[in-house]
């Protein structure tokens, strides 16, 4: 059993604090939005009024924020993680956000005493509720060792794959492919509709061959019935492309699929689909097509 601060409780975070108060583990939860801390006091969690008081006596600190603002006002910030957390303490930071960010707040972090893994997860709401996600984790070998007992409480898939950063580099990787897919498997229902073909049986023959996916098996029914209850927010998948593109030119390396679903979902985004799920692509390639359903 571990003593456990988790900031930020929204649509994965809340889940995964819920799933680690199930393993047994001590969870104090703290979220800007104070409402949002309802699941994890319903499971036995308790709720704290500021950054500061979540992490006081905390083994390890569990951050799940937006984006790269957020973790460095977490971290950073005059009620944050830094000023308050023990030496020693474990930082894990379960959001997505830049690498170069990640390895700079690494570095702060440790001059400090602490020990920080940037441990960005794939899987969204579903995977987070089921503690089935995919932990892609950077740092220390001895400091994500000793978190294990955290991962293997919210995740099904846990790989330390470098140092600091790496984590989010991977994590990067991931949502290329998961938009690309996302934007083929739009265009594949928008194309077998146009024909008039029986959806549902035209997805699971797909399904069951070489085009077959997570994502066509997670997100089929979201664009079947065009249903975009948020699992994962478009707006979020175009700051993650975002990251993609930045990193990728940082690097030299030309990623052109990768430029132009960047580009399309910032369209959708631009289009107002910013809130709904990013099987929401659908109504993109709709739009273009003339056949965007009311």
């Amino acid at each position: 059993m571990t003593t456990i601060a988790f900031i930020g409780l929204g649509i994965m975070g809340s889940p995964m604090s819920v799933n680690l108060v199930r393993a047994g583990h001590t969870v104090t939860g703290y979220n800007r939005t104070p409402a949002k801390a309802a699941p994890l006091v319903e499971a036995g969690g308790r709720a704290a009024a500021s950054i500061a008081e979540a992490v006081r006596d905390a083994e390890v600190v569990a951050v799940m924020v937006p984006d790269s603002p957020d973790v460095r006002d977490v971290l950073t910030g005059v009620d944050g993680v830094f000023r308050h957390a023990g030496p020693g303490t474990l930082v894990i930071d379960f959001s997505t956000i830049r690498p170069d960010v990640t390895t700079e707040l690494a570095e702060a972090a440790r001059a400090r005493g602490l020990r920080p893994l940037d441990a960005p997860v794939s899987g969204g709401e579903a995977g987070a509720r089921n503690a089935a996600l995919s932990i892609m984790v950077g740092g220390e070998a001895a400091d994500f060792e000793a978190a294990r007992p955290v991962f293997d409480a919210v995740g099904r898939t846990v790989v330390h794959v470098g140092p600091s950063g790496s984590g989010q580099t991977v994590k990067a990787a991931n949502q290329l492919i998961v938009a690309a897919h996302l934007q083929a498997l739009a265009e594949a229902v928008v194309f077998l509709e146009a024909h008039g073909v029986e959806l549902d049986a035209a997805l699971d023959v797909l399904g069951g061959g070489l085009a077959g996916s997570a994502v066509l098996a997670q997100k089929r029914g979201n664009m079947a019935t065009r249903t975009f209850e948020p699992g994962f927010r478009l707006e979020l998948h175009h700051k993650d492309l975002g990251i993609v593109t930045s990193a990728a030119r940082e690097a030299g390396i030309a990623l052109p699929s990768a430029a132009l679903v960047a580009q399309l979902v910032a369209a959708a985004n631009a289009a107002g689909d910013g809130a709904l799920d990013h099987s929401a692509l659908l109504r993109g390639v709709e739009r273009l097509s003339g056949r965007l359903h009311p």
